[in-house]
């Protein structure tokens, strides 16, 4: 009856476990089209109103000032300006929802404070007390810690492992609760890192085409009109400007988040040593 007690409940914790990630994967597989629709419809619907063209027409030209102008400009970007700024909008998203994952993996204090609460409460040997530490940290290395004070504690009472056996079991249950937490805390910066390169491609090819339509056109027209050629420039350049500015977004958010996540991780390595290192000196 015990074994199956133990069974059903391994069971739930270990599905427990796995609701972020089936959470994150759904937020991930929505948060894309909805953002290629939403930057489909600012394209056509506001930068492409006819209010921000001469004459009503978004065929003719911008209207002379005014938000609209720049509205209109944008627009004549071409069809790669809509796929850009569904790109900005992705990158948006993905930067907010790692902000917020981020700031939560980090807990209500900082990892190195709560290892050092852990180490005072070891120190004397007051387990529940250091549990309740990490029950108020709330973060990623609180929940390392949790998982491995827990089996501390357990391995105190135990008479049939060593003491080498007994730290080996408790740096295992460590490694596997960071196993669990790491993958998390690095979840969907693949389309940070990736943005942070197609970007500038995108806006690249999409000046790349603004300007042999651009030249094009100057060349059917017979002698060129120097106005209508900076006109046509300036509106392929769009492109390049929205990839630039797209890629520098993510570049710098990812290394940031990044830069984040290494400190983390170094708490809950720290964390770790700190447990171990206890037992062996408390429990020889």
């Amino acid at each position: 009856m015990a074994e199956t007690k133990t069974t059903v409940t391994a069971a739930t914790a270990k599905a427990s476990s796995h609701q972020p990630k089936k959470s994150s994967n759904l937020f991930a597989t929505l948060a894309v089209p909805i953002c290629l629709v939403i930057g489909f419809v600012i394209f056509y619907f506001v930068l492409g109103n006819p209010a921000n063209f001469e004459g009503n027409n978004p065929d003719g030209h911008p209207i002379a000032e005014g938000a609209g102008h720049w509205f209109a400009t944008v627009y004549k970007g071409g069809f790669v300006v809509p796929i850009l700024i569904s790109v900005l909008l992705i990158c948006l998203t993905f930067v907010i929802e790692r902000f917020l994952y981020l700031s939560k993996a980090k807990g209500k204090f900082s990892g190195s404070e709560l290892v050092r609460k852990v180490q005072y409460h070891l120190a004397n040997k007051n387990v529940d007390a250091a549990l309740a530490e990490c029950d108020k940290q709330k973060g990623s290395v609180g929940n390392v810690l949790k998982a491995g004070l827990k089996k501390y504690k357990e391995m105190i009472t135990n008479t049939e492992l060593d003491t080498d056996q007994k730290i080996l079991t408790i740096k295992n249950e460590i490694e596997e609760t960071t196993a669990l937490e790491l993958p998390m805390m690095e979840k969907n910066l693949v389309f940070l890192s990736t943005i942070a390169s197609v970007a500038t491609l995108l806006g690249l090819f999409g000046t790349v085409l603004g300007m042999i339509k651009a030249f094009s056109a100057m060349s059917n027209a017979g002698a060129p009109d120097s106005s209508q050629l900076a006109l046509g420039i300036s509106e392929a350049l769009i492109n390049t400007a929205l990839g630039i500015g797209t890629s520098a977004i993510a570049i710098i958010m990812y290394n940031y988040f990044t830069t984040n996540i290494d400190s983390i991780t170094y708490a809950i390595d720290e964390s770790g040593f700190t447990l171990t290192q206890s037992f062996a000196a408390n429990h020889k």
